[in-house]
């Protein structure tokens, strides 16, 4: 259980805090909502573009990591379709530095021509290294692009094309930065051994004089109903061949969310997991499986994806994926069976608990996602999931028209 207080201040930030009395440390987590689902489609990896320009200092702090250092502390930031998240690491005695930091990238960010030049470099080699020159670094851009047809998750943080950041003018950032890095499109989240008023204090004192640019948010097209299967065959050079197949699903929010998480644990949770064991280990048709859902804010995706041994057909592959599937369907899970993954979860979620960060980070996550108390309800939604419920979802999600089928051959 984590207990917090929030508080909205006047200016539209949202901000929530938790005491944790068994930290030395503070942790201070800021997330913007603001992810690749927000962009245009003409000009996609703009909020990835911003976790680095982020960095780059303001007039007033022109180099946002020594002073984090000096007050011994950690930071770094990510970005997903949904959010981008910066958080901050220190002794809980210099929280203010943090809280310094924060409010003044929030306010005052120095987006430079020579600054955004050197960031779009960056960006666009890290597009090239990590998507274009190495091995299966398209498959993900490839699936996404097959799984929607409307809904921007088509494309991932990074963007569609690299073209889309080497083009960015110095006005399409700062427009970008306007509509999105401002209090009240902001979560500050705080965990530390600190008095819950005090905290809430320090945000009022860094954050309270921030001026607001609310904008209205272009509204994000939702995907339609899958009706026919989709087929997509690709030759690379790489060691294996790949087969992966995507089914639609609900939001992080949906009824159905800790139910499908349940499943993909029950096929692919580790070496005693069903997929490893009947498809690699007895039946030797794979070299390595998994299957995994995107936990997305919108409609996302349930995945299985396998690497082909050398005498399997990908035919074969997808066989034995419908055939995990219908066994699903058809027969009870064992008690034991499903009491193991429900432990699973429940030790994973006690054991996130005892991280200052990962309190933080939480926090402002299910404030995110709208629903706040859900921090403290997940165990007891995945205690709820019943045999019933794991066959209705299979039944209704594991459809042969909403599949979307990626072959990703070696040459």
């Amino acid at each position: 259980m984590i207990p917090y207080r929030k508080k909205r201040l006047a200016n539209g930030l949202t901000v929530v805090v938790n005491r944790d009395r068994t930290s030395k440390l503070a942790a201070v987590n800021m997330l913007y909502k603001v992810g690749a689902r927000n962009e245009n489609p003409a000009r996609t990896g703009f909020a990835h573009l911003f976790e680095h320009l982020m960095f780059r200092g303001t007039k007033a702090v022109p180099d946002f990591d020594l002073p984090v250092q000096m007050a011994s502390g950690d930071n770094n930031a990510f970005t997903n379709n949904d959010y981008t998240d910066f958080y901050i690491t220190l002794p809980t005695a210099n929280i203010e530095t943090a809280l310094w930091l924060e409010s003044d990238r929030m306010g005052g960010l120095n987006i430079t021509p020579e600054k955004l030049e050197t960031e779009k470099k960056v960006v666009i080699e890290e597009y090239r290294q990590r998507y274009l020159n190495q091995p299966y670094g398209d498959q993900t851009l490839l699936l996404r692009a097959l799984a929607y047809k409307v809904h921007p998750y088509r494309w991932a943080a990074i963007g569609l094309t690299p073209d889309h950041i080497a083009e960015a003018t110095l006005a399409d950032v700062e427009t970008f930065y306007r509509a999105h890095y401002h209090p009240s499109n902001a979560i500050l989240s705080i965990s530390a051994d600190l008095d819950e008023e005090r905290m809430i204090g320090l945000a009022e004192k860094w954050f309270g004089e921030l001026p607001d640019r609310p904008s209205t948010p272009a509204p994000i097209p939702q995907e339609p109903p899958q009706t026919e299967a989709r087929r997509q065959e690709v030759e690379r050079d790489v060691p294996a061949t790949t087969v992966t197949v995507a089914y639609p699903m609900g939001s992080r929010t949906s009824a159905d969310f800790y139910t499908a998480d349940l499943v993909s644990d029950l096929l692919s949770g580790g070496d005693s997991s069903r997929l490893y064991k009947r498809l690699v280990k007895e039946r030797r048709l794979l070299s390595s499986v998994n299957a995994y859902i995107t936990g997305d804010t919108d409609p996302g995706l349930f995945i299985f994806t396998g690497q082909l041994l050398p005498e399997t057909t990908p035919e074969a592959a997808e066989a034995a994926f419908r055939e995990e599937i219908g066994t699903l369907c058809r027969e009870c899970i064992p008690d034991y069976e499903m009491q193991k993954v429900k432990n699973k979860f429940e030790a994973n979620t006690l054991f996130g608990e005892l991280n200052v960060m990962n309190k933080a980070m939480n926090l402002g996550f299910y404030e995110m996602l709208g629903d706040l108390g859900l921090i403290n309800r997940e165990v007891e939604a995945y205690r709820a999931v019943t045999n019933d419920a794991v066959a209705d979802f299979c039944h209704r999600t594991f459809r042969p028209e909403r599949s979307s089928t990626l072959i990703y051959r070696a040459k």
